[in-house]
C-alpha cells in the first residue's frame, strides 16, 4: 500500500479546480446555514395523510453510519489504502447530505421536539445538543475545504485541516444519534 500512497502523492495539486471549489463550499455553506436558520421559522404545511414523522430515527441512522464510514476510512488512510480512503470519504459526504436533507425536511414540516429530562440528564442533554449544533456549524465549510484539498491533489493541505476538521466531524457525527436517543421518549 505504500507505493500505492507514493503514486498518489505525486500528483499534481490542481489549484484551479480548488479554488472554484472553494468558492462553492462556501456559498454551499451559505446556504446551508440560511436553510437551518430558516427551519426554524417557516413550517411547511404536507398534504393530507403525509408525515415525515418517521425521519428522526433515519437521520440518527444516517449519522451513526456516518460515524462508522469516517473510522473505516481513517483506518484506511493509516494503511496507506488511499482508493479505499477516498471512496469511503465520498460515501461519508453521501450519507452527510442525506442526513441534512433528512434533518431539514423533518424540522420543516414539525413542530420541535422539547427534551422533557431533569436534572443531571437534562444537563447532559444540552451540553451534548449545544457542542453539536456549533460544531456542526463551525465545521461545514472546513469539512468541505478538507474535501476539496484532497480531492485535488493538495495533500499538504489536507493532511492539515483533517487533522482538527476530521475529529469535530466525527464528534457531530457520535453526538448526533446521542442527542436523538435522549430525546426519543418525548417525540409525539
Amino acid at each position: 500500500m505504500d507505493s500505492e500512497r507514493r503514486q498518489w502523492l505525486i500528483r499534481e495539486p490542481q489549484e484551479a479546480l480548488s479554488k472554484k471549489l472553494g468558492v462553492a463550499a462556501w456559498i454551499l455553506s451559505t446556504v446551508v446555514l440560511l436553510l437551518v436558520v430558516a427551519m426554524q421559522k417557516i413550517h411547511l404545511p404536507l398534504p393530507e395523510g403525509w408525515t415525515t414523522s418517521f425521519l428522526p430515527p433515519i437521520h440518527a441512522g444516517l449519522n451513526a453510519v456516518a460515524a462508522v464510514v469516517l473510522l473505516i476510512s481513517l483506518i484506511f488512510i493509516k494503511l496507506g489504502n488511499v482508493k479505499m480512503h477516498r471512496a469511503t470519504m465520498v460515501l461519508a459526504m453521501i450519507l452527510s447530505v442525506l442526513f441534512l436533507l433528512s434533518y431539514v425536511a423533518y424540522h420543516m414540516t414539525n413542530e420541535p421536539t422539547r427534551y422533557g429530562g431533569v436534572g443531571a440528564m437534562r444537563t447532559v442533554y444540552f451540553i451534548l445538543l449545544g457542542t453539536h449544533i456549533l460544531f456542526a456549524a463551525v465545521s461545514l465549510p472546513f469539512i468541505l475545504f478538507t474535501f476539496i484539498a484532497g480531492w485535488t491533489n493538495r495533500f499538504a493541505a489536507h493532511r492539515k485541516l483533517a487533522r482538527w476538521v476530521f475529529p469535530l466531524w466525527l464528534y457531530v457525527a457520535i453526538t448526533g444519534p446521542i442527542c436523538y436517543w435522549m430525546l426519543k421518549p418525548y417525540y409525539g
